[in-house]
């Protein structure tokens, strides 16, 4: 039986709040710490792979990154993290897709952060796609 993963998403985002699924942190500090630790400058393109609820995006805008994308399945996630934000929103790049495809341009990312997203994809040919 194939999952329709971005419905899965919306539907777990769509009735649960951010702090309480299992994978909740309130702040994300190793991953935070390795990006701030990068020599990039403040304006180096990063993006979060399936960053949907997550802070990090916060914690990278108040470390005064500029250049900061969000890609998640679920439009419900970024909504969460929009709302959280508020206005500082505005300075996201926030996009609904599937990791497996191409979302970016080539040679457009300076820094790509997933947390887990290997551990969703469970299917070979969506593991196959995310590593092209």
């Amino acid at each position: 039986m194939q999952v329709d993963m971005q419905a899965h998403w919306q539907d777990v985002y769509g009735h649960k709040a951010p702090d309480r699924v299992s994978w909740f942190r309130p702040h994300l500090e190793r991953s935070r710490d390795h990006i701030l630790a990068l020599p990039v400058g403040p304006d180096a393109r990063i993006v979060d792979i399936d960053g949907g609820a997550s802070t990090l995006v916060d914690d990278l805008l108040a470390a005064g990154r500029r250049n900061v994308a969000v890609l998640d399945l679920s439009a419900e996630a970024l909504a969460h993290s929009r709302a959280r934000l508020g206005a500082d929103a505005d300075a996201v790049d926030w996009r609904v897709g599937d990791p497996t495809l191409p979302q970016f341009e080539p040679q457009s990312v300076d820094v790509w952060h997933d947390r887990a997203v290997f551990h969703f994809l469970t299917d070979p040919a969506d593991r196959a796609a995310y590593v092209e």
